[in-house]
């Protein structure tokens, strides 16, 4: 019996739904770190490596599953990869104690590991014919919208729904089931399969991708340590320094980083990357310079602002990053070039979150708050200066060439 399969406008909706998830189940713990700090009596360095442990699992499938899914097929690897996220959604629903949410997170982060990359170069695949040089946008609005859902959800049901710590979970788990079963239904393509069989190597960059894969690497890292800062420590930054209590604004605080994000992906998709990098970086700096007097002032309404810039940040160091890579990767390495610049990206996220972990509860909360804005500038900054060396580089190469 032939399986039925969507068609392409159904099939890219899909793949961009498996990029939402990849932030959203990133995000959904975001607003329960303090419930879990108060009824476990937890350090903000426990609840950092809470979330820690999820990048650190997705860079391990990255090193091991990063170029599968250009073997097997997108649609297997995804499917791989939500089935791990729910399993882990589920674990966070019913944890009674820490330890099944690190274990949970874990799962979280294979799930995404494995998805990520393919569910990336699906959105470039499934692109109708003629804009797939627009999938940057379409995957930098597909994270906002999951940041977003997570942030709103989880703060709604957190604030005014009953067991706080456990129902934002099962609505997860319920929407991470209905992807699974779309997923189900994409043609299963892999666009061009390499030749030979599959086995485990860490993901690697076809020759003469190297510094257009150090200027993408570098803003899209910027951007999701500015991403770590916001889901590891915002909801604490907003209840112990800006003093709100109220979950939902908080969440709120985080759903205005994503609407913003997702607005300036839609507003810059069809610009140059290195115009959108450098709109980018000039935000990061707005942003950092925000939160830290905002922390320094208790302000919610600067920190408010703040969050505004940080998501117009975000999305746009992602979305010129994914934008160089899309452009320049060979069809046939895709998903691992992809999977090779999220390794990156995901491994310094997780250091970020424990380093400023440690910060916050060796030091203050606040100077955590400035060591991260610091170290998110100096990324933005470093993925121009090799934007620039990109150029330059490639106007020589062009130049000799033309003699």
């Amino acid at each position: 019996m032939t399986r039925k399969v969507f068609g392409q406008k159904a099939s890219f909706i899909t793949a961009a739904g498996v990029v939402a998830h990849t932030i959203w189940t990133s995000a959904a713990p975001a607003l329960t770190y303090p419930l879990y700090a108060q009824s476990w009596q937890l350090t903000t360095f426990e609840t950092t490596a809470i979330f820690a442990i999820y990048p650190v699992f997705v860079v391990s499938m990255l090193v091991v599953f990063g170029n599968i899914s250009d073997y097997i097929g997108r649609r297997e690897a995804m499917l791989i990869g939500l089935f791990a996220s729910m399993l882990g959604s589920a674990l966070f629903a019913v944890a009674p104690d820490v330890t099944w949410v690190f274990i949970g997170r874990a799962l979280m982060g294979i799930g995404v590991g494995i998805s990520a990359g393919p569910s990336a170069a699906a959105v470039v695949e499934f692109s109708a014919a003629g804009r797939a040089n627009q999938a940057g946008g379409v995957l930098a609005g597909a994270q906002a919208f999951g940041m977003a859902g997570a942030a709103l959800v989880g703060g709604a049901l957190i604030e005014y729904a009953p067991l706080p710590t456990r129902l934002n979970f099962i609505v997860l788990t319920a929407l991470l089931v209905v992807l699974t079963i779309a997923t189900w239904f994409l043609p299963n393509r892999s666009a061009s399969r390499p030749a030979g069989a599959w086995r485990p190597k860490v993901p690697s960059l076809p020759n003469g991708l190297l510094p257009t894969f150090a200027a993408a690497t570098a803003s899209v890292t910027a951007s999701y340590v500015l991403g770590a800062m916001t889901l590891s420590l915002g909801a604490q930054v907003a209840k112990e320094i800006v003093a709100s209590s109220n979950s939902l604004v908080n969440g709120g605080t985080i759903a205005l980083f994503a609407l913003f994000s997702g607005l300036a992906a839609i507003l810059a998709r069809s610009q140059p990357p290195n115009r959108v990098m450098l709109a980018g970086a000039g935000s990061a700096i707005v942003s950092s310079a925000l939160l830290a007097v905002a922390a320094s002032w208790h302000s919610l309404p600067l920190y408010t602002v703040a969050q505004i810039f940080s998501g117009v940040a975000y999305s746009l160091l992602l979305l010129s990053g994914l934008s160089l890579i899309n452009a320049a990767a060979p069809v046939t390495h895709r998903g691992a070039t992809l999977s090779a610049l999220f390794l990156v990206a995901y491994l310094a996220q997780a250091v970020a979150a424990l380093s400023l972990g440690r910060v916050a509860t060796s030091i203050t909360l606040a100077t955590a708050v400035d060591v991260g804005a610091g170290v998110v500038v100096t990324l933005a900054i470093l993925a121009l200066i090799l934007d620039a060396i990109r150029k330059t580089a490639h106007v020589r190469k062009t130049g000799n060439k033309s003699r």
